[in-house]
């Protein structure tokens, strides 16, 4: 499992289109609109509906998935992007209801790559899992299976909004130089790393593009200079941390 990060991109609503490329620290609002399908299985814990979307993979060997997807009851102390209306805890066997997602606000935690495409069961197979946090909610290194992760190209039409990406400007890898002449490396939103010995956590305003794939351009160059013109790394640590509600984790280098 490949946790590199993506950059922008396309065809997907809210950013362009269907092949769309995260990455870490993007805030995103999601929505997907609620659909009709019938409640298979009531629990103590979960609800089970019929999955309104995704196909049986025929293919899957040692997989039988069943065409249902069991939701979390208020007793299970889960947190579920999907949700249902009327709620889970009013539902029972047979009953109709929608599954969708109403809007939420997340921050990506990692992007995993699969390559072949991952085999779940289930159809399409997924070549990208995205690991997201709910608003409000401080990844904690300890703590193993915080992440909710998803197929962010999957059948499901989920509709993404990308409200916030900082240091959009950079790309995983850019080196520069900041305003006293130290040199970094930016690998994403929280992950800077000194080149030159030890430093303060992140560099001082404005910067100076010195690598990117070998070059810059004269372009790339430009952009990062105009946008660093002005501002600084508690900007956009603040504009992160207004949408998200939640603390970067520090790094240790």
């Amino acid at each position: 499992m490949n946790s590199e990060a993506d950059g922008a991109g396309a065809d997907r609503p809210g950013m362009g289109g269907r092949d769309v490329r995260f990455r870490p620290g993007d805030v995103l609002k999601l929505e997907c609109p609620f659909t009709g399908t019938t409640v298979a299985d009531v629990s103590r814990f979960h609800v089970s509906v019929r999955w309104p979307w995704s196909e049986v993979d025929p293919q899957a060997e040692n997989f039988g998935w069943n065409g249902r997807r069991a939701l979390p009851l208020p007793e299970a102390h889960e947190w579920e992007l999907f949700r249902t209306r009327p709620a889970e805890t009013e539902l029972k066997p047979e009953d109709t209801c929608r599954v969708g997602i109403p809007p939420t606000v997340v921050h990506v935690l990692t992007v995993h790559h699969f390559d072949p495409p991952r085999v779940t069961g289930r159809l399409p197979r997924p070549a990208t899992y995205l690991e997201v946090l709910r608003q409000g909610e401080t990844h904690d290194p300890e703590f193993e299976d915080q992440g909710y992760a998803f197929d962010p190209a999957g059948d499901e039409p989920i509709r993404f909004e990308l409200l916030f990406r900082p240091y959009a400007f950079l790309e995983p890898g850019d080196e520069v130089t900041d305003r006293n002449g130290q040199v970094w490396r930016f690998d994403a939103a929280w992950e800077w790393h000194p080149l030159d010995g030890a430093g303060s956590d992140a560099p001082a305003w404005p910067l100076t593009l010195l690598s990117r794939d070998g070059g810059p351009t004269p372009d790339a160059a430009a952009a990062v200079a105009r946008a660093t013109a002005a501002g600084g790394h508690a900007e956009e640590l603040e504009r992160w941390t207004e949408l998200t509600g939640a603390s970067p984790v520090p790094q240790q280098w």
